[in-house]
């Protein structure tokens, strides 16, 4: 099967005379230093450092508009996103302004029957509510069809996103955006949930400010709902920077000591998950998924009213999201073989074209996949291939409108990859958007051919850069210990664009051992006569490395196993390559 070959790894530039002092265990200061910290209070997660609401353009307005609509008990309707980042946002804003005394209610969009976002179709069904005033949440920056059906039926609309706007506002009351021209917060990275957080918190000042609570009805501590904000902006896999890691941090300490929502509780039980030892990749590895599924399969209405729900309710909603998400898995692996199929039969098709090689961009559909899959297939290619790849399939059975995703790589911005198809071939997409990892588009079947010409095209004047694994160098033995583990499993939290610490070194392969799901268990010695230190490669079984050879050098995280209550040192292989006899012969 086609794979990228992983590059060995590149070391970190250390930049110089950088000292952060405060006691960081000297690896740890190292690892800082290396993603561009430069004093110590970019690491601390203090809440005092977050920036005011009104530091963020329209904010203020839309709690002030918020504030007189709980006041006023207008109606407000919350429109989430079928993905965590909105259902986490959803469920965030009804939960707190129920708590503030407002009339509320959530829709969502399905995606077969609505599309994407506040389209027109939604609004038609939303207009016979007669909501006064509708919130989006993680979407509307293009949706400007939907806001104009809004307003034509007399529904005012308050957009808080956090995607990139298009040359174009849509006609919104007011819109939210860190990313939108003239805002100058400097958190541009957050999640549509954290946008949501400054909005709640702005509405909260705006009412504390006309003496709205009173004991009997108290001001929310929006605090409490920082295990959603953690996990949405965790899901949504945004830039880890300072804001962000201080969000995150408070919401996994919530969720570690089991204050956080029963919901998100349920969903580590039936994940099988140890909630007191969650850690940021485990929001985005087990928890995600499960309300994901709802929003590609089945509907996100689902997912939602988990995050709403109270003990008993949510332990039967986590069961069902965990069903959703089994069948999400073998649909998703019948898409991925189909597929690699389609790559691999375009190469053998076109050899001499493609030069035995990947095409720069990779471009795919079919007219029996499921577009709530699309992503997913979009985004594993995209790992395995290290190439930007976009998945389209039918909007629904029969349906002459396809949807696609995209997925991309370091240094190709996909949004503007595809404004630049959108300037070769007009009025291919009917709507597209996203940020620079990830974007959506809408198209009719009958442009599939010419999109595809124009993702070639657009191709040809780009360069993909190599790809590159980046290491925080090699590791002393001294270093590799019970002590480095718990250092680095108590910083953080880490992420995207604020990577786990990776280390590289020349192992011997002292024993090992095939262990189920085709993982290996390895014991690493650093010389002949030194301590061996135990090592997990997972689905590697099948790799030559590390099933045969003597030696190796291994790129690893350094973590804490844990196991009966007793925390011990494992390293987390990552990836393998042979090593010269000259590095770890020297140490025999």
């Amino acid at each position: 099967m086609l794979s990228r070959a992983l590059p060995r790894p590149r070391r970190r530039p250390l930049p110089p005379e950088v000292d952060l002092s405060g006691g960081l265990h000297p690896v740890l200061h190292r690892v800082y230093t290396a993603r561009g910290v430069r004093h110590l209070g970019e690491i601390s997660n203090d809440l005092a450092h977050l920036p005011p609401p009104e530091a963020m353009l329209n904010c203020a307005a839309a709690g002030a508009r918020l504030a007189a609509a709980v006041q006023r008990g207008e109606r407000i309707l919350v429109v989430g996103d079928f993905d965590t980042d909105g259902a986490t946002g959803a469920a965030l804003a009804v939960s707190v302004l129920q708590a503030m005394g407002a009339t509320v209610s959530y829709r969502v969009p399905d995606r077969r029957v609505h599309g994407y976002g506040l389209s027109p179709a939604l609004v038609g069904e939303i207009a016979a509510g007669s909501p006064d005033l509708l919130v989006t949440v993680d979407h509307g920056i293009a949706c400007h069809e939907g806001i104009a059906a809004a307003r034509a039926a007399g529904i005012e609309v308050i957009v808080t996103d956090h995607h990139l706007p298009g040359a174009e506002l849509p006609p919104a009351s007011l819109i939210v955006n860190p990313r939108q021209s003239g805002d100058t917060f400097p958190g541009k990275a957050l999640a549509g949930v954290g946008v949501m957080f400054y909005v709640l918190a702005a509405a909260r000042r705006a009412l504390n400010e006309i003496g709205w609570f009173t004991p009997a009805r108290p001001a929310p501590r929006l605090a409490d709902w920082l295990d959603l904000v953690a996990l949405g902006t965790v899901a949504d896999m945004v830039p880890l920077d300072h804001l962000n890691r201080i969000l995150v941090a408070h919401g996994l300490r919530r969720i570690r000591a089991g204050r956080c929502r029963p919901g998100i509780r349920a969903l580590f039980d039936v994940a099988g998950r140890d909630i007191a030892q969650c850690r940021a990749a485990a929001l985005g590895w087990t928890i995600a998924p499960r309300l994901n599924a709802a929003g590609r399969l089945d509907d996100m209405a689902l997912g939602i009213e988990c995050l709403l729900a109270g003990d008993d309710a949510a332990a039967e909603l986590a069961a069902m999201l965990d069903g959703i998400n089994r069948d999400r898995r073998e649909l998703q692996e019948t898409m991925q073989n189909e597929a690699w199929k389609k790559i691999e039969g375009d190469l053998r098709a076109h050899p001499a074209a493609a030069g035995d090689t990947l095409p720069p961009v990779i471009c795919l559909s079919d007219p029996n996949w499921h577009p709530g899959l699309v992503g997913l297939i979009a985004g594993q290619l995209k790992d395995r291939l290290g190439r930007p790849v976009i998945a389209l399939a039918p909007a629904a059975p029969g349906s002459d409108e396809y949807r696609g995703s995209a997925r991309s790589v370091p240094g190709l911005h996909i949004r503007d990859f595809l404004v630049e198809i959108a300037r070769l071939a007009p009025g291919v997409m009917r709507r597209y958007g996203g940020h620079a990892m990830a974007a959506g588009l809408t198209l009719a079947a009958g442009e599939i051919a010419r999109f595809t010409w124009a993702v070639a095209a657009a191709a040809e004047v780009i360069e993909i850069p190599d790809d590159i694994l980046w290491s925080d160098g090699p590791l002393a033995a001294g270093e590799i210990d019970l002590d480095l583990a718990h250092a680095l499993d108590a910083a953080g939290p880490w992420g995207q664009h604020f990577e786990e610490p990776l280390f590289d070194n020349p192992f011997l392969l002292a024993r090992r051992r095939e262990v189920n799901g085709g993982h290996l268990q390895l014991w690493l010695k650093y010389a002949a006569d030194g301590p061996e230190y135990p090592a997990i490669a997972f689905g590697a079984a099948g790799n030559p490395v590390l099933t045969t050879a003597d030696r190796a050098h291994l790129a690893y995280h350094v973590k804490l196993d844990r196991w009966h209550g007793e925390a011990r040192l494992k390293l987390h292989v990552e990836g393998a390559w042979e090593a010269a006899d000259s590095e770890v012969a020297g140490r025999s």
